[in-house]
């Protein structure tokens, strides 16, 4: 194993410095970067897809629960298989409380090709409260591009997805697959890739932060015991 280079402190404080130049200069570009993905065009959802959770048979506008935004994490889960993928469960695994999501009025779905009879049992054996659904009945992993075909053979992808919803219309605003999961998990993170973003103040466009009458988004962490549905 090729470790680290051994340096004094001063000489480790002078690359620390050196490199924090750098760790800011991305931190302004992937501001940039979000701000440019809030800024896509949306497409409007008229395809009557159905899931099954666990109230039974549901349509893409019951997967809010009542909010504004909707992720939607793709979960490669053939019906087929036995189990869940393991580099999926792991993804699962990272997720926090969903409290603090919902506070910014942005809901978190799982959803898998396998029969809900399959996800119900992994999904106690992995212990997860998350939503998860089944979308065996419809095309919606087709349409989203997670189950597709590679020198034509059947081929299942992770990916996010997230939606906007006003009033009963429900729009598709962005979605991502494999290496564009890298570095997700963390409620910020989830909510970079929406079209409210965190629904901070500073962020670009102007205007959203207060678009769903609420304080800032900062303004409203709580406790995850403390906030009110």
């Amino acid at each position: 194993m090729t470790l680290p280079q051994i340096v004094s402190s001063e000489e480790w404080r002078a690359a620390r410095a050196e490199l924090l130049v750098k760790e800011k200069a991305a931190t302004r570009a992937r501001d940039a970067l979000n701000a440019e993905r809030r800024g896509l065009p949306m497409v409007e959802i008229d395809k009557e897809y159905v899931f099954e959770g666990g109230d039974g048979k549901a349509a893409l506008l019951d997967l809010f629960e009542g909010r504004h935004q909707l992720v939607v994490y793709h979960f490669m889960f053939a019906p087929e298989w036995d189990a869940g993928c393991r580099s999926c469960s792991a993804f699962l695994d990272q997720i926090g409380h969903l409290a603090h999501l919902r506070a910014r009025d942005t809901e978190f779905a799982a959803v898998s090709r396998a029969p809900y009879t399959k996800i119900l049992p992994f999904k106690a054996r992995m212990g997860w409260t998350v939503p998860w659904y089944s979308s065996y009945d419809s095309d919606f992993n087709d349409d989203f591009g997670v189950s597709v075909e590679v020198d034509d053979e059947p081929y299942e992808r992770p990916g996010v997805s997230c939606f906007l919803r006003d009033r009963d219309r429900v729009f598709h605003t962005y979605s991502t697959y494999e290496r564009g999961l890298d570095g997700l998990g963390s409620t910020t993170t989830l909510l970079d890739l929406t079209a409210l973003g965190r629904q901070e103040e500073w962020e670009v466009p102007r205007g959203r932060a207060s678009a769903l009458g609420a304080p800032a988004g900062s303004e409203r962490i709580r406790y995850h015991d403390e906030y009110e549905e």
